[in-house]
């Protein structure tokens, strides 16, 4: 065990999406994670082989009937046990459980119970079913992202999903933690992903106020409507990012691109953007990207060649810094942030249903014959 969160006891409920990745979190960060799964099948997403669910990595798994009070009852005693509870059910399916934080929390009043949710746990469409697409729809996130005369662009699932619910999942539950070594006390933390999809706009929501972002996606400094803040093709088809919104940081693009700047539009004329964008477009057609890279990369230009999935692990760079680590023949992200004492680490594979579950019973002191009838299913 290590990490700064070892000794840390967390019920992870059945789900998919933000919540195990908040819980595979707690896991490379040392935490003690235990999956519940259900014992029959389930539709939880698309299936893949169990080494590649790689938001399970780190934890144990138990199976269990959740219809059957015997179940209930061994979560009950895994609760007095635990730190944190992490569920991802719609508002009130935890209650008609049995498992409500008013049941759980008198059973252990120093729980911190975190529930997850797309809508928040009121409101009108508290009870609707979503995805991430649509929680950031409501944000303003959505209409935010994409090209000038295109349509809206999903940023894959990384903003309301993982960004707005599985990172502020994380946060609400360790500042509860915080909380409670003064107050001795437990609490809920709802965590909503349209609630932390919204907070991740709040820069934006200030630039707009402030008169200096137009309601338009693709027309802004940061949302490729800069020509220094776009990608380029290059003369290989591959493309590069340039992020040269400070003067001096434009001055050395300018310089590099051997462009004239006396004979250019000045950088923030908003009505020649356009024909600053087809110079730069022009001059990086002529370099192949990895041309490009030997030219501005380690520069002050903001530079960086737009890799793929299959690239990324092994740029000098990520390698370095270990960014990527090999696990059971599955290449992954490696655990974050790092901690100079006590790093995190990914301590096991990714458990498949009911794998150490017994274990962890036996771990966390309620392996009695009732407990290993309820986990067997008898």
């Amino acid at each position: 065990m290590s990490g700064p969160l070892s000794g840390l006891k967390v019920i992870e409920m059945p789900a998919i999406g933000p919540v195990p990745f908040c819980g595979m979190l707690l896991a490379d960060l040392g935490a003690d994670v235990l999956r519940i799964d259900r014992t029959g099948d389930a539709d939880l997403g698309l299936p893949v082989e169990t080494k590649y669910e790689l938001a399970g990595r780190g934890k144990r798994s138990l199976a269990l009937d959740l219809k059957d009070p015997k179940a209930i009852e061994l979560m009950l005693q895994l609760v007095e046990k635990a730190d944190v509870i992490l569920e991802g059910f719609r508002p009130g399916v935890m209650e008609r459980l049995g498992l409500g934080p008013d049941v759980a929390c008198q059973r252990n009043p120093k729980l911190v119970y975190g529930r997850m949710t797309g809508w928040g746990q009121d409101g009108p469409l508290s009870h609707a079913a979503g995805h991430d697409i649509n929680y950031i729809a409501l944000t303003g996130a959505l209409h935010a992202i994409g090209h000038k005369d295109g349509k809206p662009v999903p940023p894959l699932n990384l903003v309301g999903d993982f960004g707005g619910g599985s990172l502020y999942l994380a946060m609400g539950v360790l500042a509860a933690l915080f909380e409670r070594q003064q107050s001795g006390r437990g609490q809920v933390v709802d965590a909503a992903m349209v609630d932390g999809a919204a907070s991740l706009m709040t820069m934006f929501y200030g630039m707009k106020a402030a008169g200096i972002w137009t309601d338009q996606h693709g027309v802004n400094i940061l949302d490729s409507g800069a020509p220094w803040y776009d990608t380029y093709e290059c003369k290989d088809g591959k493309f590069v990012s340039i992020g040269s919104i400070e003067g001096k940081f434009y001055a050395e693009l300018i310089k590099v691109l051997g462009l004239d700047p006396v004979t250019l539009p000045k950088q923030h004329d908003r009505k020649n953007w356009e024909s600053l964008r087809a110079a730069f477009a022009a001059v990086f057609k002529t370099r192949t990207r990895d041309e490009w890279c030997a030219l501005m990369e380690g520069s002050d230009i903001c530079f960086a060649p737009v890799l793929s999935l299959e690239e990324a692990p092994g740029h000098p760079h990520m390698a370095a810094r270990r960014n990527f680590v090999e696990r059971d023949g599955v290449v992954q992200p490696a655990p974050a942030p790092r901690f100079s004492r006590t790093p995190g680490a990914i301590r096991s594979k990714p458990a498949a249903r009911g794998e150490g579950g017994e274990d962890a019973l036996r771990d966390w002191g309620v392996m009695n014959k009732g407990a290993m009838r309820a986990a067997s299913g008898e």
